[in-house]
């Protein structure tokens, strides 16, 4: 993807990042909920809740096996929907095309304190990383699922060069995270969870680029990370990432434990009408409902686009 350089919309308004050249996701665009499908509801369930701190808002049969939906504490949103496949063959080492993470965005630095002093009394392994925007979790559920808890660092403190916004890995300053926990207790996901954003392995970056910043409408705002491009609406860090890290292995298929679909959720109707149209008219097909607009990339990752 070819760089650009920061350009002036009004006067005193910066643009950052390189915008798609017809249509464009609402700036208020932001993350819904995920599917993942997983081999025992009942295992998945005790991780989600135990370990990361999930409130189980429901849990319904349907068909052979059951869905049980999760939220914040204090919150009747949904965050994670847990769709039980008996028998899903559990994520290999090597990975597969599809979910690389979905990630858990904190409401402060503090909660993610507590959150790994919390880890830490529970034994359970994570890799920890400083992107720079912001300070990250990294976990794997009882099928190999990825999962990120993060929270964000202020956007003022966020640095952009010729357009594009500066992020790496380094470690993580785990002490000190930790001391902005106060030494209070976690008491699970607390109100103003939300899912953050979702990282998907992908077979080759022009082709997602096409998929999801051409014909969806998200701004690129990292492009030179190796092997990964990262995608926005608003100015955020970003609402996706998209890697090759995977490359050569096959997609997630129905019978594995995958994100089942993910849901993009935009201001209004008029809003899923026009990213429809735009992936329409670039050659994708889409199937409409009650709820929104229903599409999966090349790769058979499904994306709902819906308004709350």
């Amino acid at each position: 993807m070819n760089a650009t350089t920061t350009t002036t919309a009004e006067p005193g308004t910066e643009i950052h990042g390189i915008r798609p050249r017809s249509h464009r996701l609402p700036d208020a665009t932001r993350i819904g909920a995920v599917h993942l499908d997983v081999s025992d509801l009942d295992r998945s369930i005790a991780y989600y809740r135990d370990v990361l701190g999930f409130r189980v808002a429901g849990d319904v049969a349907q068909g052979a096996g059951r869905i049980a939906t999760l939220t914040a504490h204090d919150s009747d949103t949904a965050l994670v929907h847990l769709h039980e496949r008996p028998g899903a063959r559990a994520v290999p080492r090597t990975g597969r095309l599809g979910l690389y993470h979905f990630a858990i965005l904190l409401p402060d630095r503090a909660a993610l304190g507590r959150f790994v002093a919390h880890l830490a009394a529970l034994r359970v392994p994570a890799g920890m990383s400083d992107h720079l925007v912001s300070e990250a979790i990294y976990l794997r559920d009882p099928d190999g699922l990825g999962i990120e808890v993060y929270a964000d660092r202020p956007r003022e403190s966020w640095r952009w060069n010729a357009g594009e916004l500066a992020m790496t890995t380094e470690p993580l300053d785990v002490e000190n995270l930790l001391a902005a926990g106060g030494g209070a207790s976690w008491t699970g996901m607390p109100a103003g969870t939300t899912v953050g954003h979702v990282h998907l392995h992908v077979g080759e970056l022009p082709a997602a680029a096409a998929f999801y910043h051409d014909a969806l409408g998200f701004d690129a705002v990292v492009w030179r990370y190796p092997g990964a491009l990262f995608l926005s609406a608003g100015g955020y860090h970003h609402h996706l990432g998209l890697n090759t890290w995977a490359a050569g292995a096959p997609p997630a298929v129905e019978g594995d434990a995958r994100l089942r679909e993910w849901e993009l959720v935009v201001p209004d109707a008029d809003a899923i009408d026009r990213a429809t149209a735009s992936l329409e008219s670039a050659g994708h097909r889409v199937e409409r409902d009650d709820e929104g607009a229903r599409i999966a990339d090349p790769w058979g990752t499904v994306l709902r686009i819906v308004s709350r």
